[in-house]
């Protein structure tokens, strides 16, 4: 009888143990609580739901969660450099980020288009073959033919402007952006011209 006590003991004091140490299930994104934040702190640059502002802001609306959370926290802590974006997301937890990401997340975003038809067939070839003389990769390798990238590893591109492409592949080049080693040495490898025409392509896809 003893040892029958001692066994049940036993097997329930593992059975706590285990219980003890599984994690707690995710708590789900907020999404009211995450249109809130795009309405009263993003609006501005961003638009209500991510979509095609200014051509300097990135478009949010479709963009993977995963790599939205990763910028703002990477804002916050300094590791991407932008003034602006720093003090908005120092105001934010980990709980507004995620909130707030998945609300973009579950926007479209709308149809862009390339703009430069001298340079879209460079962009073009860069995008699906690289530039093979200089090491760079084929940007779908990474960010998926048609721009949707890979969700919690690559962001999605397709339809991105332009203009901000452009200007994040140079910040890449200059050390100005340099939180990805993988970009970094990539666009280090490109020129002005060829930067240009990837971006422009990468506004068209779809």
């Amino acid at each position: 009888m003893m040892a029958r006590t001692l066994l049940l003991g036993a097997l329930t004091f593992v059975s706590s143990l285990t219980m003890a140490a599984t994690p707690a299930p995710a708590a789900k994104p907020d999404l009211a609580k995450g249109q809130a934040l795009s309405t009263q702190v993003c609006v501005a640059c961003h638009t209500a739901d991510g979509s095609r502002g200014s051509p300097a802001n990135p478009i949010l609306a479709g963009q993977h969660p995963e790599y939205l959370v990763k910028q703002l926290q990477e804002f916050k802590s300094g590791k991407r450099n932008n003034p602006v974006m720093k003090g908005f997301a120092s105001a934010l937890s980990d709980e507004d980020m995620k909130n707030v990401a998945f609300f973009y997340a579950g926007k479209s975003a709308k149809p862009g288009f390339a703009k430069d038809k001298d340079l879209v067939k460079l962009g073009e070839r860069i995008y699906r073959g690289g530039i093979a003389d200089k090491a760079v990769p084929a940007c779908a390798g990474c960010h998926s033919p048609n721009g949707a990238g890979i969700p919690a590893q690559y962001p999605r591109v397709g339809s991105q402007h332009a203009d901000y492409t452009e200007a994040q592949l140079v910040a890449f080049r200059s050390g100005a952006r340099a939180n990805s080693a993988q970009m970094s040495t990539i666009a280090a490898r490109m020129s002005d011209r060829e930067i240009k025409a990837v971006s422009d392509y990468i506004a068209g896809l779809r």
